[in-house]
């Protein structure tokens, strides 16, 4: 694979906000006068600093959010107005979408033309669809069936109260728009902690935010690290719920910690899903998609198809094209427009796919494709294909986050079931073929939240979002996540 010369006019760096956070309205610096640095991963040079929030910072932001939430500006706010702020915020998104894009393809890395046409346009979607909802939930009338008197029975929806939000490195805006929206639709009021990371598109949206006139206190963003932070955050007591999305081990955490105050929680988690092609399968659809849906974002992604299983027979065939199709992907800095492949999000990051790669290879996989760190400067990792048929070998069994893909021939059809499910994780899973009936077998038994045929990584506000065993509980997008942010009141009147 070869890198292309860089266009150094698609290379300008774009304006970064001060790193200060956003708490009851105001932009304001840690009470601990600290900063953490921001690295640019194509780099590794320093692109700025944000506030190290910390315990009192996030009380400070908790109790914005709990003034906000009982303030008439905001809990008297009629349906439709919130509908009319989320719409004006999507449109602010979408007036300063290259903007946005730019500052996404800087501080996480990820190819700008990905950011602007998916990243970008999945906030702006996200946040006109939930602006829909405000004027659409409502509750029901109930028949009381065991008692000869005369009530009347109806059941509310309120918001649940102060979310806490906990959003990840790998689609920061996408994350954040995800979260808040539903939130913010519900009416519920929001402490946003983005990863460390990333954290310039979240702060950026926070001044769109208060551009499109959300009242302060509603939403608060306190920038951090996750051990401080993020566990202040899920802590804290007048929190009612945290939304989290992130590794499986930190969800656990998460989850223990939140017992104890009986919070709410929702974890979207990681995942090893399956991208199973069968022996009618149309090759010229599912060997470009099966690419993609392990290798898009640089593999960062939670639903990436990372075990590709192929018919004995065609094996070779599918080997030789997912191959021919990552050497040619232009792997660089995500500011230049022909970038395909950025590099990983950080070293640490870097570190853990390759030492995963090496361990693999140590297991006995053999590695066709790549293997290595590219270059020595940015945290970029050679697009990786791994063949094994060993089911314990790490690369098969744990999620890697990184652009490596673990290719399995198979030779029973009948089997393909138990190997898809043959995972602690449950969040996507992608299927090619031409038979309806197969299609449908397979995605009634394969044991993921998400099936796609025919077609893999799309997701729409519409369609609910979540993970099945060590992948996570709850769902996002589509109306059910409103569950997520909704109490239900009962009301019994006797007549």
């Amino acid at each position: 694979m070869t890198t292309q010369s860089v266009k150094t006019q698609d290379l300008r760096l774009p304006h970064l906000p001060n790193g200060r956070m956003l708490i009851g309205g105001q932009w304001v610096e840690a009470l601990g006068g600290e900063r953490i640095k921001v690295l640019d991963p194509a780099t590794e040079r320093t692109i700025g600093s944000v506030a190290r929030g910390q315990a009192a910072d996030i009380d400070l932001a908790v109790r914005a959010a709990d003034n906000a939430l009982s303030n008439a500006s905001w809990s008297k706010m009629s349906a439709l107005d919130r509908e009319r702020l989320l719409t004006r915020l999507a449109n602010l998104i979408e007036e300063n979408a290259d903007e946005l894009a730019r500052i996404e393809a800087l501080d996480n890395g990820k190819a700008v033309t990905i950011a602007r046409n998916i990243d970008v346009v999945g906030a702006i979607n996200t946040f006109r669809y939930f602006a829909g909802w405000p004027s659409k939930m409502s509750g029901l009338t109930l028949p009381v069936s065991s008692s000869s008197e005369d009530y009347h029975a109806y059941t509310i929806r309120q918001p649940i109260g102060v979310v806490g939000q906990i959003i990840p490195w790998n689609y920061p805006l996408v994350m954040a728009a995800w979260k808040l929206a539903p939130a913010l639709a519900s009416g519920c009021t929001v402490v946003l902690k983005p990863a460390e990371q990333t954290p310039y598109t979240a702060l950026r949206l926070g001044e769109l935010v208060q551009e499109a006139g959300f009242p302060p206190g509603v939403v608060n963003i306190v920038t951090g690290f996750g051990f401080e932070a993020g566990d202040a955050l899920v802590h804290h007591p007048r929190v009612s719920k945290i939304a989290f999305t992130g590794s499986t081990s930190v969800g656990k955490h998460i989850a223990a910690s939140a017992a104890k105050t009986l919070k709410r929680v929702s974890l979207e988690l990681g995942g090893k899903s399956p991208t199973i092609i069968l022996p009618d399968a149309d090759l010229d659809v599912a060997i470009p998609t099966a690419t993609q849906a392990c290798f898009f974002n640089s593999g960062q992604l939670c639903f990436a198809g990372t075990r590709l299983f192929a018919p004995r027979n065609l094996f070779n065939r599918v080997l030789k094209g997912v191959s021919s199709a990552v050497t040619q992907m232009k792997v660089g800095p995500g500011l230049d427009v022909d970038t395909v492949l950025g590099p990983v999000v950080s070293e640490v990051q870097m570190e853990r796919v390759l030492d995963k790669i090496d361990r693999g290879r140590n297991a006995g996989a053999s590695i066709e494709v790549g293997g290595s760190r590219r270059g020595n400067v940015g945290y970029f990792v050679e697009p990786t294909i791994a063949v094994t048929t060993d089911v314990m070998n790490p690369l098969y069994r744990e999620e890697v986050f990184g652009p490596v893909l673990a290719a399995i021939p198979y030779d029973d059809i009948d089997d393909l079931i138990r190997l898809a499910n043959d995972t602690d994780y449950g969040l996507g899973a992608n299927v090619f073929t031409r038979d309806i009936s197969a299609a449908h077998t397979l995605a009634r038994g394969i044991e993921a939240g998400t099936i796609w045929v025919n077609c893999a990584l799309v997701a729409d506000p519409a369609l609910p979002f979540g993970g099945f065993k060590q992948s996570g509980y709850g769902r996002e997008n589509s109306g059910v996540v409103l569950d997520h942010y909704t109490e239900i009141k009962t009301v019994c009147v006797k007549l």
